[in-house]
């Protein structure tokens, strides 16, 4: 598929009208009453995230997290982060009823970091771990409003979930459209066993050669991900767009990015490994972004920066809602 193009002056006349636009209904930090309660597979108690009741036009909404984030900030344990709940309400802002936006919370609120912070790198917070949430969660959903199909859009952690699902369950008619926001699909540079990698540290959640996170994403070559991109990053007929960093993400490049300084550029075995087109996908739509530290007001990384991006915002409201017709 062709490179995804945006014309910088459409998109700044796009976000001129979305300053200016009334403001929606509020997207909420609840699921509506009558919608079944599911079960964390790994916590053992309900999943928490947001949508509401009403009418539904559009396909609905999936929005997922990254790795120790939260689908909304507050009553978390994560008041900091959350972000990906203010893309939701850029979508309500810009046409989207709320019924239409749902998001799934597949760590909890992430108070059990506090007693161990080297669960932040545990099995619980694997993409594997997580697949039957999100399976149970989208089948609730599409049950719920009655939609034939939904669209993810799905941050670092959030992604491959979203695409380990879809490859389990060839589930690739159930997911219209994609968007990948800078996402490990070639894995991560924080599992190395150099004595330099300080993410190994239990105050930085241990991410260790060991670790079951690392296990699942330290290395392009890691079982899990050989069964992921197998043939092809992209599968069936679902448009897929990834959102990448192009100068800096602390999980990807060998550079400095907001508080984060460099790690070897090392995979989970000690190889030398180059993680910085691990966000790409071959096959997808693709916008390389530079500069998103500045949208984190907290760290100044680009990796969360990102998501809070209003060329983020913009470029996600946009591909979900042009024409187009199926891959």
């Amino acid at each position: 598929m062709t490179r995804w193009i945006k014309c910088l002056g459409a998109v700044a006349a796009a976000l001129a009208m979305a300053c200016g636009a009334a403001r929606a209904d509020t997207v909420g930090t609840s699921f509506p009453a009558d919608f079944p309660v599911i079960t964390d597979a790994s916590l053992g108690v309900p999943v928490i995230g947001f949508g509401a009741a009403g009418a539904v036009k559009r396909t609905p909404v999936i929005f997922l997290h990254g790795n120790n984030d939260v689908p909304y900030a507050a009553g978390t344990c994560q008041p900091f982060q959350g972000n990906i709940h203010r893309l939701a309400q850029h979508l309500a802002d810009n046409g989207y009823a709320t019924s239409e936006l749902w998001g799934l919370g597949y760590q909890g609120t992430q108070c059990d970091l506090l007693a161990d912070n080297t669960r932040r790198s545990g099995v619980a917070h694997t993409a594997t771990a997580n697949v039957d949430d999100l399976r149970r969660f989208v089948r609730a959903v599409m049950d719920y409003t009655g939609a034939r199909e939904v669209d993810i859009v799905g941050h670092s952690l959030g992604v491959v979930l979203a695409r380990e699902w879809m490859r389990q369950d060839k589930a690739w008619r159930m997911v219209r459209r994609l968007v990948a926001i800078d996402g490990p699909n070639h894995g991560i540079i924080n599992c190395s066993p150099s004595p330099a990698n300080y993410y190994q540290l239990a105050a930085f959640g241990g991410f260790t050669p060991q670790s079951a996170v690392c296990q699942e994403l330290g290395s392009p070559n890691t079982p899990f991900l050989q069964r992921l991109n197998r043939g092809s990053d992209t599968q069936g007929s679902t448009r897929i767009l990834a959102i990448r960093n192009a100068d800096t993400s602390f999980v990807y490049f060998s550079a400095q990015d907001g508080f984060f300084t460099p790690v070897p550029a090392m995979d989970v075995y000690g190889e030398a490994v180059d993680f910085s087109e691990s966000a790409a996908l071959k096959g997808a739509d693709r916008l390389d972004l530079t500069g998103q530290g500045a949208y984190d007001p907290i760290l100044g990384t680009a990796h969360l920066g990102i998501l809070s991006s209003p060329v983020t915002w913009q470029a996600v409201l946009q591909y979900l809602t042009s024409e187009s017709k199926r891959r």
